[in-house]
């Protein structure tokens, strides 16, 4: 019986590296593991064997069955990466250069992102960033957003789970993380880095819960600025914003400051701007951004002598300016893959 066994697993190992198909794989299978097969002949006999040899002829057995599966195994893993080639088709050469001329293009909202970025690098702005998940002090205690703020409920924030550990983003206390709303957060841990003048930018992605629609979305990107020295004035704001949107827009663009609230700017500012150059947005004012000068509080919550320095602040959602600029008018488009529209911006 051990001689059938060798026998059996030698031929085996012989004739499964030969097997092409799956029917030709079928067929041989069958003659050695089917119900008449020859393996399956030796296993019967296994009745036949005197009772102190079973125990050595069972383990003989297994090792060749384990032999045997080990051999069919490999050929249906051959036969499987073969059907699999044939659908793919013949290999391709990496080095050609490719037919899709989308290739290695930036998302449109990247785009928009990088020249928005390029513009304020040109006046003196550098760029801060930080992470995504953040902790509630830094998203809005120190912003001077009251613990009642609407902002702050289950409602409008994404909240991580309490037991939650985040060993690259620090507390101030034993608050809880969330996904951060704004990139105001980078404005904060900046101030606490860095000793005035502070001059930065901070593009970044944000998460709202908002209801997905043409002009919302709970995933967005933002670019927020932040100016802190000695001196600083609303007129140098208004200097700053006036000379991005005629760079962005056009040098007929025009621009206004309209009186608002925000908890971490006194006063505050929302901005439209008019411009003749934007097809049918043309000749009407639009909002685009919140400002205003960073409130002393803020200062003081960051170790920043509001006595001493003064500075202004602004944010703007960069799909608003990339709708504006690209003639998009559902902002879902930007996160539906569909290469018809991205090829639009290659």
């Amino acid at each position: 019986m051990q001689k059938d066994l060798n026998t059996i697993v030698a031929d085996v190992r012989a004739k499964t590296p030969a097997i092409k198909t799956r029917a030709e794989f079928e067929a041989y299978k069958a003659t050695i593991s089917g119900p008449k097969g020859v393996l399956t002949d030796v296993m019967k006999g296994m009745g036949k064997v005197p009772k102190e040899d079973k125990p050595a002829m069972g383990k003989a057995i297994n090792e060749a069955k384990m032999a045997v599966e080990a051999a069919f195994a490999s050929v249906i893993e051959g036969l499987e990466a073969a059907e699999l080639a044939a659908k793919i088709g013949p290999a391709i050469d990496p080095t050609l250069p490719s037919p899709d001329s989308t290739h290695g293009t930036l998302h449109p909202i990247a785009q928009v992102r990088e020249e928005m970025v390029d513009l304020f690098r040109r006046i003196g702005f550098s760029v801060a960033e930080a992470t995504e998940v953040e902790s509630e002090y830094y998203c809005f205690d120190a912003l001077n957003i009251p613990a009642d703020h609407p902002a702050r409920d289950m409602q409008d924030s994404y909240y991580l789970p309490d037991e939650l550990s985040v060993n690259n983003v620090s507390k101030k206390g034993d608050e809880k993380y969330l996904l951060r709303t704004h990139t105001s957060t980078v404005q904060i841990r900046t101030m606490l880095q860095e000793k005035p003048p502070v001059r930065i930018v901070a593009p970044g992605r944000c998460f709202r819960r908002d209801t997905p629609d043409a002009t919302h979305s709970a995933n967005f990107h933002q670019i927020e600025g932040l100016y802190v020295d000695k001196d600083v004035t609303l007129l140098d704001l208004k200097a700053t914003l006036d000379h991005f949107v005629k760079t962005i827009f056009g040098p007929k663009a025009k621009t206004r400051l309209r009186p608002s609230f925000f908890p971490f700017t006194e006063p505050s500012f929302e901005m439209d701007f008019f411009s003749p150059d934007l097809g049918k947005l043309s000749n009407k004012w639009l909002e685009i951004m919140g400002c205003g000068m960073v409130d002393p509080e803020v200062f003081k919550a960051v170790g920043i002598d509001p006595e001493v320095y003064t500075g202004y602040a602004f944010g703007m959602g960069i799909e608003r300016i990339a709708m504006i600029l690209q003639g998009v008018d559902d902002i879902r488009y930007y996160y539906q893959n569909d290469v018809r529209f991205l090829k639009q911006f290659a």
